[in-house]
């Protein structure tokens, strides 16, 4: 059955349910992604990555802003409210993508790790690209026309970040070293990435996105052919070792990354801007 509007999502509690549950999971994930990117801000390799990389995080925000924007429509509340007024034990974003970026803050000597940067972004991005394929097809169709949208500017991100996994793979032995490093740290817990949590089979079953198996075994594919071509094993285990963020389990690494992102907010959460 396909929904045209929000307006007739609402009026069916089964199909409501596993929708907001999923859109809070999209919306989250990149509000979270966007502003760990963000702390790059200077602090990158070089001056024309520091450029594409904060033009990747806005791109990234403004989807997390479109998936609030249709939660709003459901009646879930503003925007605004939903971004910035939650408590990090009401948020549906992977552990994965909360975790600091390394040693220190972005004030205070900042020693982030670019190996795992690079591992966290593009796994995330091709499970991404594999869920918003899925979503062209959603049943709900505000959510459908986002995803095509959103999939124009993924190319880029994903051109970008395997361009980057690649290149650092297939270098010198410290950079294939910190890689690989980072990436027994990445697929510790990716598994709360590619998770849709526990209302994942009314997802499937009112064809909102397809089943998370398909969409794990789509990721994992695509992951060992350029696995392959970097001739390093692909990890057998994929695992969530420091919590499900699912079921609104998290870190006190976003709690922190929420006082940041939300201090101007909650000076006045009323203000215009």
């Amino acid at each position: 059955m396909i929904f045209s509007t929000a307006a007739e999502a609402v009026q069916n509690e089964k199909y409501k349910q596993p929708l907001i549950e999923l859109l809070y999971q999209l919306a989250d994930d990149d509000f979270i992604l966007a502003y760990r990117g963000s702390e790059w801000l200077g602090l990158a390799p070089h001056i024309e990555e520091d450029v594409a990389f904060s033009s990747i995080n806005q791109d990234t925000m403004g989807h997390a802003s479109m998936f609030y924007q249709l939660l709003e429509d459901l009646n879930e509340g503003p925007v605004d409210c939903l971004a910035h007024a939650r408590p990090a034990n009401e948020r549906l974003n992977a552990v994965l993508l909360e975790m600091v970026n390394g040693p220190g803050t972005y004030l205070i000597e900042p020693k982030y790790d670019w190996a795992f940067t690079v591992v966290r972004h593009y796994f995330y991005t091709v499970a991404k690209k594999v869920k918003i394929e899925s979503l062209k097809n959603s049943s709900y169709e505000p959510l459908k026309h986002i995803a095509l949208k959103i999939n124009m500017e993924l190319y880029y991100h994903l051109l970008h970040w395997k361009t980057w996994f690649k290149q650092l793979c297939l270098s010198n032995d410290d950079a294939k070293k910190r890689m690989i490093q980072a990436i027994n740290t990445v697929i510790a817990e990716f598994d709360g990435v590619l998770s849709l949590g526990a209302l994942a089979n009314e997802m499937q079953e009112h064809q909102i996105i397809e089943g998370e198996d398909l969409l794990r075994q789509r990721w994992m594919n695509e992951m060992k052919n350029v696995f392959s071509e970097i001739e390093i094993p692909f990890p057998l285990k994929i695992e969530m070792k420091s919590g499900n963020g699912r079921l609104k389990e998290h870190t006190e690494d976003l709690t922190e990354a929420l006082k940041t992102l939300s201090e101007v907010y909650r000076t006045d959460p009323a203000a215009s801007w």
